[in-house]
């Protein structure tokens, strides 16, 4: 029944399809309308850093894109024998922040600099004084004004500046446009205008005016759209470019493209107020939903916004599974160098689980997954160190459990300044890869915050399911607010919630006062090791 469903779904054109552009993975998800996933691929890739900067290369985006848009469709033929040439509407998402600007004839002016670059500290630390709010080094603002300061040549010769999820979508549709979450994190948004702040661009303008470039940093930003409006369709180009068979008709409807911060809360129905969730892969970020603003300016945590708009603050540390990824393929290679074939799924399954059995503490290990520098504890650069004294117990257990709580502490840090500010968080779930392990890092996460995580059904299919979600509440007759249209969505799903343990908690605390202890060997290590 199921097959036949989706297979009418797939005929008619009633299907939605998202594409994300994670930091690992390119994933295209199709849902039917009863918003299940019924065909998805999959392309994986890496940022590479090149004279000092972690970038992708703009023609890997195109070739990630129609390799994942094309392991989805073969997947539709093969389930439900029907060559896919009609989709009811399309949305794409992508990591948030960096830099990509473009000259008047639409030539890439620099090479893309993502999220992950630790190159802006001057401009970052001058726009948050300038605007009383806080500016990150990766937002892309931080990197315009950086550009300046550095004296950059092709800055006067910008003509637009977007997120890599607005350059897939203005390529594909020819609109320059932007969700409001992924643009609230090129510039700060006014909450009650839904646009960017006039009164910071103004400043801004002021504070560069003596550069006399010919353009305005208004007419450079995209335009920005809330979720639902609808954000232009597919181009005849756009559909090619798409799926380079030609099957694919032109004319779908495209929703506005988004961030991945805002993807996670629609994938995690955490768009309500004092809901938040937790995205941890490559990155690591917790969005809270916030009743109000914050009394003060925290550089350790960013405001952005839900796809409505909504106030969310947002926690942002990027490091988040590299180091430990690293590991469980050290211990692959040694396994196979036993002779024993072990699939990846079950080898971190064998490993997370191991964590389990360690001491809450860690027994005195640390480990610093910083593969790229980390702003929130003012780390320049990436060096990952693993760390423990003569007397620390060194072992399996522990040491998969000081990575698995590496990956969380910086998160911590955050979320403890929220407390301070008496934000309340009644629920909050995870999603990424980190979380395919059932009731693992779900659980070490619920005692880092001290708060319920819970994980749902389709936290593995993740950021490219909640696009799809947002392309297919574009078409809804009589949309209301999104989170009606997410409790409908959500209506049938299960989830598995872990509480917090106080005595995981203590352990903990325990092993992120060492952690904060360790820090300065983590600087010395940036300073030593060039």
């Amino acid at each position: 029944m199921e097959i036949d469903y989706a297979r009418e779904a797939i005929k008619n054109g009633k299907t939605s399809l998202g594409i994300e552009f994670g930091s690992t993975r390119i994933k295209a998800v199709l849902i039917d309308e009863a918003y299940t996933v019924i065909a998805s691929g999959n392309y994986e890739w890496e940022n590479r850093l090149e004279q000092g900067i972690w970038t992708y290369s703009l023609d890997e985006v195109w070739t990630g894109l129609q390799s994942s848009y094309r392991d989805m469709a073969e997947q539709v033929k093969q389930k439900y024998d029907i060559v896919l040439t009609k989709i009811g509407t399309i949305g794409f998402s992508a990591m948030m922040h960096g830099y990509l600007v473009f000259d008047q004839w639409n030539e890439l002016l620099v090479p893309f600099r993502t999220w992950r670059n630790s190159i802006t500290k001057r401009a970052s630390e001058e726009l948050t004084k300038l605007f009383e709010y806080n500016i990150p080094q990766r937002w892309s603002i931080a990197h315009l004004y950086q550009a300046i300061l550095n004296d950059e040549e092709h800055v006067k010769d910008i003509a637009f500046m977007t997120t890599l999820a607005g350059y897939v979508h203005w390529k594909l549709t020819g609109k320059k446009v932007l969700g409001i979450g992924d643009a609230s994190g090129m510039f700060p948004i006014d909450i009650k205008t839904k646009n960017y702040d006039e009164g910071m661009i103004r400043a801004f303008e002021q504070l560069i005016a003596e550069k006399n470039y010919n353009w305005r940093l208004k007419d450079i930003l995209p335009e920005i759209m809330l979720a639902g409006e609808a954000a232009g369709a597919l181009t005849k180009e756009g559909a090619e470019l798409l799926d380079p068979t030609g099957k694919l008709e032109a004319g779908v409807p495209v929703c506005p493209p988004e961030g991945d911060a805002e993807t996670g809360m629609v994938a995690t129905n955490s768009v309500a107020r004092r809901t938040g969730n937790v995205s941890a892969g490559t990155s690591v970020f917790a969005i809270i939903i916030l009743e109000e603003e914050l009394s003060k300016v925290y550089p350790e945590i960013d405001l952005v916004t839900t796809p409505e708009g909504h106030l969310a603050a947002n926690i942002h540390v990027n490091n988040g599974t590299s180091d430990l990824n690293a590991w469980v393929s050290l211990f692959g290679e040694f396994a196979e160098g036993l002779g024993i074939s072990c699939d990846k799924d079950r080898l971190f399954e064998i490993l997370y689980r191991q964590a389990l059995e360690g001491d809450e503490d860690c027994g005195g290990l640390l480990a610093y997954g910083f593969y790229s520098g980390e702003t929130i504890i003012h780390v320049p650069e990436g060096r990952p160190l693993f760390v423990r004294t003569p007397d620390s117990k060194f072992t399996l257990a522990n040491f998969m459990r000081a990575h698995l709580f590496s990956s969380m502490s910086m998160l911590k840090v955050g979320v403890d300044l929220l407390k301070q500010e008496n934000v309340r968080i009644d629920t909050l779930t995870g999603h990424g890869g980190l979380f395919k392990t059932t009731g693992v890092a779900q659980r070490f996460l619920a005692a880092a915050l001290g708060a319920p995580v819970s994980v749902m059904e389709h936290a593995g299919e993740g950021g490219a399911w909640g696009m799809a979600l947002l392309a297919a509440y574009m078409l809804e007759e009589q949309k209301g607010e999104l989170q009606a249209y997410l409790e409908k969505v959500f209506s049938g799903s299960s989830k598995i919630v872990m509480n917090p343990d106080e005595k995981e908690m203590a352990g903990f605390e325990r092993y992120i006062e060492k952690y904060r202890s360790g820090i300065q060997i983590e600087r010395e290590a940036v300073d030593s090791l060039s």
